[in-house]
């Protein structure tokens, strides 16, 4: 599981309390104007647009909202709200993406829950919403979906950047928890998406070796390929290690059917580590 996070550090939030399409946003019947706006924009922000709404029975009046996160190189995490009545409401996110938002409002929890696209999301996702919903009821979204069905249940905490897969109701309020104790686990991490897949699963394998850690603890400083092989070097805060070496070894997993509504079977690059150790 470690090293299947999305990369990506932007997000495109959009309450939607009506039905969710297969390809989500894409597939809303919306003025076609609005629409082509807000998908350039964020392709050009490269920004990722997600539908979402609260766990539970579905809020039926008022204006909906939506908002962008935003994760900035210097570890520092932005975000602007809105809300939203007419498609052409939405508009407002053209220039919101050029924004720099606001810092210091606490992070928000997505929780896959996107059905039309794979019922395993749907199955298994809803259980964990309700569940973080009574822990963080104004925190907590369902939303369309992010990558990684077969991980189901999946939680991403942004701006933080921080995915999460194979949660229940009971592991994932402990992993929340924890997360925001800064006490990031290797159990249930996919990786950061501020990473590419090998350093995800290098970052994994250093809180899985040398215990939790917060978001920023750990640095990549030096990434090297040979062939199917990786180095991946890596600078940690006090208390943790200062210098850390993983070496990685990547291969194609035997094919299997990889999501619930998955037509066949299918293999993906999985990365295991070899080596663990200062230096």
């Amino acid at each position: 599981m470690a090293g299947t996070a999305s990369p990506g550090v932007v997000w495109v939030l959009i309450e939607y309390r009506g039905g969710w399409p297969p390809n989500g946003f894409e597939g809303l019947d919306l003025a076609a104007g609005t629409q082509a706006l807000v998908l350039s924009a964020a392709r050009t922000a490269r920004a990722r647009v997600l539908l979402v709404r609260r766990p539970g029975p579905r809020r039926r009046h008022g204006p909906s909202r939506w908002a962008i996160l935003r994760h900035q190189s210097s570890g520092a995490y932005q975000q602007l709200w809105g809300t939203w009545d007419r498609d052409e409401d939405l508009a407002e996110i053209v220039p919101a993406l050029a924004s720099p938002g606001k810092r210091g409002l606490p992070p928000v929890i997505l929780i896959c829950a996107h059905g039309q696209h794979d019922p395993c999301c749907a199955v298994r996702g809803r259980p964990v919403g309700r569940a973080l919903s009574d822990r963080w009821p104004e925190l907590v979204w369902e939303c369309s979906h992010v990558g990684g069905d077969r991980f189901a249940a999946t939680a991403v905490v942004a701006p933080d950047g921080v995915y999460y897969g194979g949660l229940d109701a009971e592991s994932s309020v402990a992993t929340i928890e924890d997360h925001f104790g800064g006490r990031i686990r290797a159990e249930y991490l996919r990786g950061y998406t501020d990473l590419f897949p090998p350093q995800q699963a290098a970052v994994a394998a250093v809180l899985g070796h040398f215990g939790p850690a917060g978001r920023n603890d750990y640095q990549v400083t030096e990434t090297v390929r040979e062939g199917e092989h990786w180095h991946i070097h890596i600078t940690g805060r006090p208390p943790h290690p200062a210098r850390i070496e993983v070496e990685l070894q990547s291969r194609r997993s035997p094919p299997r059917q990889l999501t619930c509504r998955g037509p066949a079977a299918g293999s993906v690059i999985v990365y295991e580590p070899t080596s663990v150790r200062r230096t």
